[in-house]
């Protein structure tokens, strides 16, 4: 197992991360504030290269976007993970990106893969760290959102791949 990477940023730090895909790039604004030790797995991950080239593996439209799963079978992470728990008060409403985890996993587990809300409210519980929001490419959000095919239910299985080109991050 690998191990999770040594901590690099500020606990209080801001980043935007840009996500290009070829539907257009996403910014998700991360805040370290939330979540510091996913915050940093995310951002290390991200400046490493580890997202550039995967695919946003589950699109389940009205509910969520997620990608960083580097077998896009929505099992595969990045062999090791981190954990960071929510607040009891955490809401998952459009536009909040936070981290993906099995329904075993401890409130607030996280390795690689993220989603992106594109419904009013997720409705889920408090048991995923919450990373930030979107800032810019909420719409870029909704069109790939669409791709999802309806007959999949939760599954998401998209009917046209999305790519993540290159994420990149600014910021502390």
């Amino acid at each position: 197992m690998a191990n999770a990477p040594a901590f690099e940023i500020a606990p209080d730090a801001v980043f935007d991360v840009t996500i290009a895909t070829d539907k257009g790039d996403i910014v998700m604004r991360l805040d370290a504030g939330l979540a510091p030790t996913t915050v940093n797995n995310f951002v290390v991950n991200a400046r490493n290269g580890f997202y550039d080239g995967l695919t946003f593996h589950r699109v389940v439209p009205g509910f969520v976007i997620q990608g960083g799963d580097p077998t896009a079978s929505g099992m595969g992470g990045p062999g090791y993970s981190v954990r960071d728990t929510p607040p009891a008060d955490t809401q998952y409403t459009k536009g909040v990106v936070a981290m993906a985890k099995t329904e075993q996993e401890p409130a607030g587990t996280s390795g690689s893969q993220f989603y992106i809300v594109t419904g009013p409210d997720a409705g889920l519980p408090p048991d995923y760290a919450v990373l930030g929001k979107v800032v810019k490419g909420q719409d870029v959000v909704d069109e790939i959102g669409k791709l999802g095919d309806p007959a999949s239910g939760g599954a998401g299985t998209p009917i046209k791949s999305v790519v993540i080109e290159k994420a990149t991050v600014s910021g502390d």
